[in-house]
């Protein structure tokens, strides 16, 4: 395999489509040297193969809004691979949704899970439908005309989507009554991220920021250090990052900034619990403004318009909110102000000179498709417990995760060690899931 020459082909076949060829560049350069070594994957062109989709379905969703006028919108659901199991990845509701982006997130999937030492595929989903400033009445129409659409390309052994930017609890609820309605039949595990009242799973909604503090936790054991007394900026306020502050505070960090697309709140003595409980209510109101922390709490956090959460000085940074959020001038940012340490939560939250700056100066950094594989592997978690058709405790969910996050962290230091001793974790979190995957599909054969 030659990675440029790959590479010039995909441009060429899929010009402009920037997220989607820089995800599949990111891989392909971590692999190169371990799949020459396999003249078996090359005969079989598993690189040729893996970088496409295996299908990708594009919709037209029509609905009213509430002052009776008609919008449309586009769906899309790509079904990346399902060489380990059905295809299972979230759906974004948000205005810049292109199918280059979500053919990205779905290649990122497909490893991401493969991580998660769960039996599932790759795919991502969702439409460029803006919910900021939706009233929920409006949510609820454009959610069920969204499935009107899907609800045939999806099912609990072929697709299980579940939300992800933009797609909380509520937009579950409205999709799953949906597909409950139209299906006429109760398939609880069609969706994950329910309500704990129609077949959700505990701690689902916090997984993904629990999973990355557990892994950031493994990584700085593994480098001699401790989470304990660190602070941490963090940038959104969705449900990844609300979840990452639980976990964090728990664990004895101190969270100093969080941020949002109208600036940076600094709370200089950490975030508290009603804070971070105010976050939910931030998330739901569909504004997408973090001043509102600072007017909610003025004599603990400070707003500051158009600055982001790396202009705080921080130990750690946790990226939690778009794709190439961080560039390589908040990574210098972030070293001038004393981080040493990059985990990403959002799915490949950094930019590629961003990645590489921190890896050249002495930041520790772990990439996303490692860091927030938590929130999928709870979704396959919660599969398990609709398949059985029970509900297990918190320790019990906690205690899985828990386990599941070491073994990633055990994958990545297995395939990403390097000869001086230190870790390449986008190395070795690319390489562990692309190996599974690739033997999946060879031994199944030319399909």
């Amino acid at each position: 395999m030659n990675v440029q020459n790959i590479m010039t082909y995909l441009s060429a076949k899929h010009p402009g489509e920037a997220e989607y060829l820089q995800a599949c560049q990111e891989v392909l350069e971590s692999i190169e040297e371990v799949y020459n070594k396999h003249p078996e994957f090359e005969k079989a062109k598993i690189v040729e193969r893996i970088v496409e989709p295996d299908r990708i379905f594009t919709f037209r969703v029509t609905w009213v809004d509430d002052k009776g006028e008609v919008q449309t919108n586009l769906g899309y659901r790509v079904q990346f691979n399902s060489a380990i199991g059905p295809y299972k990845g979230g759906l974004r509701f948000h205005k810049a949704v292109t199918p280059s982006m979500l053919k990205f997130l779905g290649f990122e999937q497909t490893f991401k899970n493969a991580l998660t030492t769960l039996p599932m595929g790759g795919a991502k989903g969702g439409s460029d439908f803006d919910p900021v400033g939706k009233s929920d009445a409006e949510i609820m129409r454009f959610c069920q005309a969204f499935m009107l659409e899907l609800w045939q390309c999806i099912g609990p052994d072929q697709d299980i989507p579940a939300g992800d930017v933009g797609v909380g609890g509520r937009e579950i609820g409205y999709l799953n009554g949906m597909y409950q309605k139209l299906a006429r039949e109760y398939h609880t595990g069609v969706l994950t991220g329910k309500g704990m009242t129609f077949g959700g799973s505990l701690l689902r909604p916090e997984a993904t920021g629990f999973g990355a503090l557990y892994f950031t936790h493994h990584l700085l054991e593994k480098a001699g250090k401790d989470l304990k007394g660190k602070t941490i900026a963090v940038s959104g306020f969705g449900n990844v990052a609300w979840g990452a502050c639980i976990k964090a505070t728990e664990l004895g960090a101190k969270v100093v900034a969080i941020s949002g697309p109208d600036g940076v709140c600094h709370i200089p003595d950490g975030i508290t619990k009603e804070m971070i409980d105010y976050m939910l209510v931030m998330r739901s109101s569909n504004r997408n403004k973090v001043q509102d922390m600072a007017d909610k709490f003025p004599d603990k956090a400070k707003f500051t318009a158009g600055k982001k959460a790396w202009s705080i000085k921080c130990d750690i940074a946790l990226p939690c909110a778009f794709q190439n959020e961080l560039s390589e001038d908040d990574a210098k940012e972030l070293k001038a102000n004393g981080c040493w340490c990059c985990c990403e939560v959002s799915n490949m939250g950094c930019q590629p000179e961003a990645i590489h700056y921190f890896q050249k100066n002495g930041v520790l950094f772990a990439p996303g498709k490692a860091v927030n594989a938590g929130g999928v592997a709870t979704s396959g978690l919660e599969m398990t417990q609709n398949a059985a058709h029970l509900n297990w405790s918190e320790k019990e969910v906690d205690d899985k995760l828990h386990t599941i996050m070491q073994s990633i962290h055990e994958q990545c230091v297995q395939f990403g060690t390097q000869a001086d001793g230190s870790v390449d974790y986008v190395k070795g979190a690319n390489i562990a899931g692309f190996m599974k995957v690739a033997q999946a599909m060879l031994e199944q054969g030319i399909v």
